[in-house]
């Protein structure tokens, strides 16, 4: 199922721009999504939970004072996880898939956000307990009240996919995806998105680069150096390159509230690797040669 909602092929991800990050004021939020949309990035991505359900409404605020025309970006978000913080009254971390919490959930979003729809709305993780049926009700629902345009999942399987499938279409998965974590090219997850035309998105896409020194880290450094001049390019652009090149049309979700990161994150989709210079980077992420 194709999602035909036009996103950036960067994907601004806001998870780190309130209290879980930098805690960006509304002006600040405000500044950092017009310069996104100077650059190029008009998609945001987006989770209830994220800031411990704070997040939505710092950026709303901020969306709103940034005067930005709703049709000029795309909106992100996803529900389904309970999280145990101070905004909720949850014992243990769980999964809600019921129809009446996927609809309140949804509605809370839009409220949040300050928006009438939201383009994308995902099912953040999937749960042991969730039912098509039940699923399928709300989106249906919501999808007839235009609160969201095209539905989609995060860090679901294939099978996962082909269950909720049976009653209604998933047009997107976003899932970890990095030099560091390329799982999901070899577990049929990038091939569903390819093959059923699903928006693939991946989150963590520099993935544990920056983070740690290890030996796959050192590995990746010595041949991501070796191509910097070759490229033009810095670090992080080569690492983004190498996920775009996968034919599944990846889409990364970049975490930073950095501009200049986020202006050569989007220059980074100009990056063109050759061919043997993607797989000597696959070659050091793996640490082996291919088979």
């Amino acid at each position: 199922m194709k999602n035909t909602t036009k996103n950036s092929r960067i994907i601004a991800g806001a998870m780190t721009w309130g209290q879980w990050g930098k805690q960006l004021s509304k002006n600040e939020i405000a500044d950092l999504i017009h310069h996104c949309l100077e650059v190029g990035i008009t998609t945001f991505d987006h989770a209830d939970i994220y800031g411990g359900y704070t997040n939505e409404t710092d950026f709303g605020q901020g969306f709103a004072k940034s005067g930005i025309i709703r049709n000029k970006i795309q909106l992100i978000t996803k529900c389904g996880i309970q999280y145990v913080c101070d905004a909720r009254r949850n014992r243990i971390k769980h999964y809600d898939y019921s129809s009446e919490y996927i609809i309140w959930s949804a509605e809370q979003s839009l409220k949040n956000l300050r928006t009438d729809y939201v383009d994308l709305f995902l099912l953040h993780r999937p749960s042991p307990l969730m039912h098509p049926d039940e699923i399928a009700d709300a989106i249906g629902k919501l999808k007839k009240e235009g609160k969201i345009k095209e539905f989609g999942v995060s860090n679901f399987t294939p099978a996962q996919i082909a269950i909720l499938e049976t009653r209604i279409p998933v047009s997107a998965n976003q899932v970890e995806f990095s030099l560091t974590a390329e799982r999901v090219m070899y577990d049929s997850t990038l091939d569903d998105c390819l093959a059923n035309q699903r928006m693939a998105m991946s989150w963590s896409p520099l993935g544990s680069y920056f983070k740690e020194t290890n030996d796959q880290t050192e590995r990746i450094k010595s041949a991501v150096m070796s191509m910097l001049e070759k490229y033009s390019a810095t670090e992080d652009q080569l690492l983004l390159a190498w996920i775009m090149a996968h034919p599944a049309n990846v889409h990364p979700v970049v975490g930073t509230t950095k501009k200049k990161r986020l202006e050569d994150a989007h220059k980074a989709s100009e990056i063109q690797l050759d061919l043997e210079d993607w797989f000597i980077l696959l070659e050091a992420s793996q640490g082996h040669k291919v088979p």
